[in-house]
């Protein structure tokens, strides 16, 4: 069975009944996601996940208004776990990628 292509009205009406709290909500889980993963391993960019920190502290008090004080107090304790890895990551050395063999 092939998959049902959605069609250009379905689609209008699925953006008609989503709710912008909601996207604000999935996005601010998605930096946060970003946040984290900038700071690990090879794929290390202290800047990306300073931005990261940055738009969540922007985005918090939308979510608090928008979706609750339980939702905002989660990410609030995101971000701040967000800095700690950051504070640790900036302190530690970088990653060297491995030297190629002559």
């Amino acid at each position: 069975m092939g998959e049902q292509e959605v069609t250009p009205e379905q689609l209008a009406e699925q953006l008609r009944r989503l709710k912008v709290s909601d996207l604000v909500v999935s996005t601010c889980a998605t930096v946060a996601q970003l946040g984290f993963a900038k700071l690990a391993g090879e794929s290390r960019d202290l800047e990306q996940a300073q931005v990261a920190i940055e738009t969540l502290n922007a985005l918090v008090p939308v979510v608090e208004r928008a979706a609750g004080e339980e939702i905002a107090r989660d990410f609030r304790q995101v971000v701040a776990n967000l800095q700690l890895a950051y504070a640790d990551a900036a302190a530690a050395p970088a990653e060297e990628p491995p030297e190629a063999e002559s």
